[in-house]
């Protein structure tokens, strides 16, 4: 939220002259003070209605936030740029392995909700030797670790694909889970997307889900 702040600049004088003097300089700052005073609360009132109009500007345009291409740009740009993999939306099974790996990322603000990404332990270890460089024959910390900046960078990628949010939605630290035989669940969301997407043999899903818009 912005804050907005009223500058204040301290006057010296020399106090001289009759009693009327003073009183008219009494007043004089008093006046000044109704005068600060109505300007603070102008600011503060401009900045609340700029908070109102961005919210129901975001609410109104729930069909562009909630756009099924807005994930899959991102899924795409995310993929392509950061580890030189093509991706394409696959429509069939979600992933099926015993051992998974999911990443969560947080949306806080005008939206709270969240940003998962859940593969197979196969697919999470090619996703991060393409990141590193190295190969891995186990779940460890440093592909926990590449698997929740992938999220990280699915949430913001897709967060700043809607202006409202790009500027008024900030992102939780990345949170991984790994294990069998899990499910997140969330209660009654306002809106929730879930693709499944391929590369090469591998398949892996991505999911916004949002609880709530201000």
């Amino acid at each position: 939220m912005p804050l907005n702040g009223v500058r204040t600049a301290a006057i010296a004088a020399q106090y001289s002259g009759s009693n009327q003097a003073g009183a008219n300089l009494g007043a004089a700052s008093e006046g000044g003070a109704r005068e600060g005073g109505a300007g603070e609360g102008g600011a503060n009132e401009g900045a609340n209605k700029r908070e109102r109009t961005m919210a129901v500007s975001l609410r109104e345009s729930v069909q562009r936030v909630s756009d099924p291409r807005s994930l899959d740009a991102s899924v795409e740009e995310v993929f392509r740029l950061m580890l030189g993999l093509e991706c394409q939306r696959d429509a069939g099974t979600a992933v099926v392995e015993n051992e998974s790996v999911t990443a969560v990322v947080g949306f806080g603000g005008l939206l709270s909700g969240a940003c998962v990404f859940r593969s197979g332990a196969g697919a999470a270890r090619k996703i991060a030797a393409q990141m590193t460089g190295m190969e891995f024959t186990a779940i460890d910390d440093t592909v926990k670790d590449g698997i929740g900046e992938i999220c990280n960078m699915l949430a913001g990628s897709w967060k700043g694909k809607v202006p409202e949010l790009a500027a008024n939605c900030g992102l939780s630290i990345p949170a991984v889970i790994t294990g069998r035989d899990y499910n997140l669940h969330v209660q009654a969301p306002e809106f929730q997307l879930r693709h499944t997407y391929r590369f090469g043999d591998e398949v892996f899903e991505v999911s916004i889900v949002c609880d709530g818009l201000q």
